[in-house]
């Protein structure tokens, strides 16, 4: 799991319990899932199809740093399947696990457009070869 993105628990996240909101945290990730298939795919028309089941582990609190973890599970012809792991940094305890997330390529009209891609791509990969 390659972990991208750190994220601060501050006091307008929690729930009534004090605890990480949930919804909040789906945000965060589908927002995570969104910018890794735009760097992957290479067009800004990407959309959230599906989420497969969440399962929350454990619980952050106000002043936790959670990281989020993206990972490729396979490319489709027009979406890439994701999945995701949600982690405390400090204790490494996991927080949520997403295992499917599935995010469509879309042209200017807004239908799926077959994005061409196989294999995980790096940026500075794609800097040396222009």
């Amino acid at each position: 799991m390659r972990f991208h993105t750190r994220k601060w628990v501050k006091p307008e996240d929690l729930n009534p319990n004090g605890t990480l909101f949930g919804g909040k945290l789906l945000a965060w990730i589908d927002e995570e899932a969104a910018l890794y298939a735009i760097i992957q795919i290479e067009n800004q028309r990407v959309v959230t199809k599906h989420m497969s089941e969440i399962n929350f582990m454990s619980s952050a609190k106000q002043g936790d740093i959670i990281e989020i973890g993206i990972d490729v599970v396979k490319f489709g012809i027009t979406s890439i399947v994701l999945k995701s792991e949600v982690r405390n940094k400090m204790t490494q305890e996991k927080i949520i696990t997403v295992d499917n997330i599935t995010m469509v390529n879309l042209d200017g009209f807004g239908k799926p457009l077959p994005h061409g891609k196989t294999k995980i791509e790096y940026v500075k990969d794609r800097i040396l070869k222009a």
